[in-house]
């Protein structure tokens, strides 16, 4: 551990700050494909007894109208966020009928990417845009993988904390930016240290034959269905799960905010000659929203996000630009598929 380091921790360890990093606020995303009895992927819409999936700010869908996502409010107390997480599930579950939640991150029986339903929200303005999106994601990295489902850890350290941790550092800069910027330290901190959250928390060294295709020998398999690695973590995050090959070209800067802004602005501008011969709009399909390197910022794929509540209709980069960074947004961690929830 360095020295910096160790003196941080110290000074924050002291009496007077002992309670300053308690109180954080915590909140949940977690995703779940819908199946039938016999494991195979929903064919069913969206079940209107759970509510709208555009405007339900407790259940919605992620890709697919099959891919559950489930979201809590951000809390103080870790008990509360996983309360509400459990009842969330129950209600879900009191109306799913026949049909029974995925419990793990590589996805289940699938017998063809067609097979697989784009999620749907309605004809508005927003719904078609969102719809058109994943359609966009589909064409562009196979929708198969887009079914691979995870947890998302939305985290802030609680407000007490900045103007202390602002004096120890001896800063007399502006508060949003000293928080911006400490809130990119520990980004670029988890990127470095991610394999250890996959190596601790990776759940996934299973997946479905239909995946690949039964007969594409990838690796050791379990039983006539699924492929299995003995000292596999997180498949999900693997180079067989969840990968953006063709987002190795694009240059996202953590070093600032600004940065990271302008990077992620531009590749939202940039056209990409690969999606272009996809097309936008071809024999009354819309394929995607534009034919650049990034449709939206959600697009873009990282383990760990810098973001802000954005306001209705406004973009991530602008909220951000607003405000600075509000809170981070973990991204990495499979499905439990021995816990509950």
């Amino acid at each position: 551990m360095s020295s910096i380091v160790e003196k941080r921790i110290s000074q924050l360890g002291n009496a007077a700050s002992a309670d300053i990093l308690s109180g954080g606020l915590k909140g949940v995303e977690k995703e779940s494909l819908r199946v039938s009895a016999d494991g195979h992927l929903s064919d069913r819409p969206h079940p209107a007894v759970l509510g709208s999936a555009l405007t339900n700010q407790f259940i919605t869908t992620d890709f697919s109208e099959a891919l559950l996502e489930f979201v809590t409010p951000a809390y103080t107390n870790t008990w509360e966020t996983l309360r509400v997480l459990c009842e969330i599930h129950q209600f879900t579950y009191d109306r799913l009928g026949d049909e029974l939640l995925w419990t793990a991150s590589m996805p289940c029986l699938i017998s063809d990417s067609s097979d697989i339903p784009l999620a749907y929200y309605g004809e508005s303005n927003v719904g078609r845009m969102k719809t058109v999106y994943r359609n966009g994601l589909g064409y562009r990295y196979g929708r198969k993988m887009q079914t691979i489902a995870g947890v998302h850890y939305n985290y802030s350290l609680p407000e007490a904390f900045w103007p202390q941790y602002q004096e120890l550092e001896k800063s007399s800069g502006d508060p949003d930016d000293f928080r911006s910027s400490a809130y990119l330290g520990l980004v670029r901190n988890f990127r470095r240290f991610d394999w250890l959250v996959l190596y601790l928390f990776g759940a996934s060294p299973a997946l479905c034959k239909s995946f690949f295709g039964a007969d594409t020998a990838i690796m050791p398999s379990f039983d006539k269905d699924t492929f299995y690695q003995p000292y596999g973590t997180s498949l999900r995050m693997s180079d067989l799960g969840y990968n953006n090959q063709r987002q190795a070209a694009i240059r996202i800067s953590l070093n600032s905010l600004d940065q990271y802004i302008s990077d992620l602005s531009c590749a939202i501008c940039t056209p990409d000659p690969t999606y272009e011969q996809i097309g936008i709009e071809v024999d009354g399909e819309r394929r995607q929203l534009n034919v650049n390197q990034l449709q939206i910022e959600n697009e873009y794929y990282s383990p760990i996000r810098p973001k802000r509540v954005a306001k209705s209709g406004e973009r991530p980069t602008v909220a951000l630009r607003r405000g600075g960074v509000e809170y981070v947004e973990v991204r990495s961690l499979d499905l439990n598929v021995f816990d509950p929830v």
